[in-house]
């Protein structure tokens, strides 16, 4: 099926820019929103990236504030992740995921290493669990395996994120006393 081999090919081979490969220059906000569409998989026009969201990402903290009116690697890198991330994760816990990351003392261009790493693994595995010689029939058993292969994911996250909060921790401890 045409369309199967179409989503396993760009699950196989797209990826964000590579931080080396980032504008070194930076960026107006205008410039931002149109940049960020090549830096993830999309079939549709879907919700666009608008500057209203960029602005509550770096009042959420999820984003560093612009240097000025503009934006370099650091902020494509935190955008990069946030866009990815914000389908699956609350801000909240998008946050919260953020930070843990920087707690580990990394730069920026580390932590958006990890991040495309970790992209590329599961967009892989994902592709690899793709047959695209799967039958119209068999196309809602496909789409339902992957929807829960992302709950189960969506599950471990969650608590894997209530550990990793201090606040989360001390409650639990709390709670079984």
């Amino acid at each position: 099926m045409e369309e199967l081999l179409d989503l396993k090919r760009r699950m196989e081979q797209e990826r964000p820019t590579p931080w080396e490969e980032l504008p070194d220059l930076s960026l107006y906000m205008d410039q931002v929103i149109s940049y960020m569409p090549r830096q993830l998989i999309h079939f549709d026009e879907g919700e666009a990236l608008t500057s209203a969201m960029v602005n509550n990402y770096i009042k959420d903290g999820l984003v560093p504030r612009a240097e000025g009116k503009r934006y370099g690697p650091v902020h494509l890198g935190y955008l990069t992740a946030v866009c990815a991330l914000k389908n699956i994760l609350s801000v909240r816990d998008t946050g919260a995921l953020i930070a843990a990351g920087q707690a580990q003392n990394k730069s920026p261009q580390q932590l958006y290493a990890y991040f495309c790493a970790a992209l590329d693994r599961a967009l892989s595995e994902t592709a690899q669990s793709i047959d695209e010689n799967t039958a119209q029939k068999d196309l809602a058993r496909l789409a339902l395996d992957l929807a829960l292969r992302s709950y189960a994911n969506q599950l471990a996250c969650s608590r894997l994120l209530d550990i990793l909060r201090p606040d989360s921790a001390d409650l639990s401890k709390k709670n079984r006393k």
